[in-house]
Formats: C-alpha cells, sequence, structure tokens
C-alpha cells in the first residue's frame, strides 16, 4: 500500500469492503497490515458476488450504492477498499458511478496494480523502449490477443487457463505466472510447462 493510501484510511469514518466477512476479505487484510487501527473504524461488509450474470453483478452495485449513500448523507466519510489500483477492473468503478450520479464528490488514491507486483517479483521488465503492453482480460475473447506486438498481461486467467494455454502452445510462445502475489501461499511460475491448468483466482499470466 501507498503512504497516501494509508493516511486516508486512517481519515475515514467508515471503510467499507466488497465482502460479506471483513475476516475473509483479502484488500481487509492486506490493509488491516498496514493499518492496524482500522479494526476499530466501522466497517461496512458490501458483498460482490463473482458471477457473469449481468442482473446479479448490477444488483450488487445497487445495493453497495445505496448503503454508501446513506453514510455520505449523514456527512461520514467513507473509504471502499480494492485490490491493487482502483483504476483496473475494480468493481469499485461500478458502485462508484452510481454514488456519483446522486451528487457526491469522489476522490480515488492510486495503488499498486497486480502486474507490476507480480513483473517485480519475476524481475521481468513489461516495457522497454518503444515495447508495447497489453493488459487483458482473459476472462473474455482471448483469441485475437496473443499475437499482439509487445507484452501481454492477462489478469482474471484462472477459468480460462486451458483454453489461454492452449493458445500460448499453438502459438509457440512462453509465458510465466504468479499467483497470490504478496500472500502466504504466493506460488512462482517461470515457464508455460509449470503453470497448473486450474490456478487460484489471484493469478496472472505474463507473457514477453
Amino acid at each position: 500500500m501507498t503512504l497516501k493510501a494509508v493516511k486516508r484510511i486512517r481519515q475515514c469514518q467508515v471503510i467499507a469492503i466488497p465482502h460479506e466477512k471483513k475476516e475473509n476479505c483479502v484488500a481487509y487484510n492486506i490493509a488491516r497490515a498496514a493499518v492496524p487501527e482500522i479494526e476499530n473504524q466501522e466497517i461496512l461488509c458490501l458483498p460482490m458476488p463473482m458471477t457473469m450474470d449481468r442482473k446479479k453483478l448490477q444488483d450488487s452495485h445497487e445495493k453497495a450504492a445505496q448503503v454508501l449513500v446513506s453514510c455520505l448523507e449523514k456527512g461520514q466519510s467513507v473509504g471502499f477498499l480494492t485490490l491493487g489500483d482502483v483504476t483496473i477492473y475494480s468493481t469499485f468503478a461500478y458502485v462508484m458511478e452510481k454514488v456519483a450520479e446522486r451528487g457526491f464528490k469522489i476522490s480515488m488514491e492510486c495503488g499498486v496494480p497486480s502486474f507490476c507486483a507480480c513483473a517485480a517479483k519475476l524481475l521481468t521488465p513489461l516495457s522497454i523502449g518503444s515495447g508495447q503492453l497489453h493488459i487483458i482480460s482473459a476472462s473474455h475473447q482471448i483469441e485475437d490477443t496473443i499475437d499482439l506486438p509487445g507484452t501481454k498481461v492477462y489478469m482474471k486467467a484462472g477459468r480460462q487457463m486451458g483454453r489461454l494455454k492452449e493458445l500460448l502452445i499453438q502459438r509457440g510462445r512462453q509465458a510465466l505466472m504468479v499467483e497470490n502475489c504478496g500472500m502466504e501461499n504466493e506460488k512462482v511460475y517461470l515457464s508455460l510447462e509449470e503453470i497448473p491448468e486450474q490456478p487460484g483466482y489471484y493469478s496472472l499470466i505474463i507473457v514477453p
């Protein structure tokens, strides 16, 4: 976490987390390690289902926004925890839009993107000179991305790992992966052959 993020967490009266239980929330546990006093703050648990069902996702975003708005209407300052950087594939983007529509001021603090943390762990530069960098959500269409120039980063690759590995092998490419970067059960894979077919949810692939 950045020092600025730590400062902002301490300043907030209420902390919202994208989970039904703070003990099981990765973002909360990371924040607690850096800001132990967070345990004395009011915590709002806002469950965010991991599903492709658009209706369920929209409902969860609307409910979360309503809870946040109710706190803001009381004059409380609210911080929303998220993993990595809030601008990259973050659930908060959807909730933020709904809160902003109701006229409330919102600010963001940048975090450490997961692909930067993984690249550092792997001692692998993501881009050099005029090299291109592509950040790709592997949970969607990936066939046309394999041959993009430069470095490819595949996020949310867990469920699509089998298909992604198959495509990379067909194109004669190699890959690196970090699973649970920065966590106690972190695992590093230095070749495509080492990467399991069913890795954990927090798995990120880098294709140089």
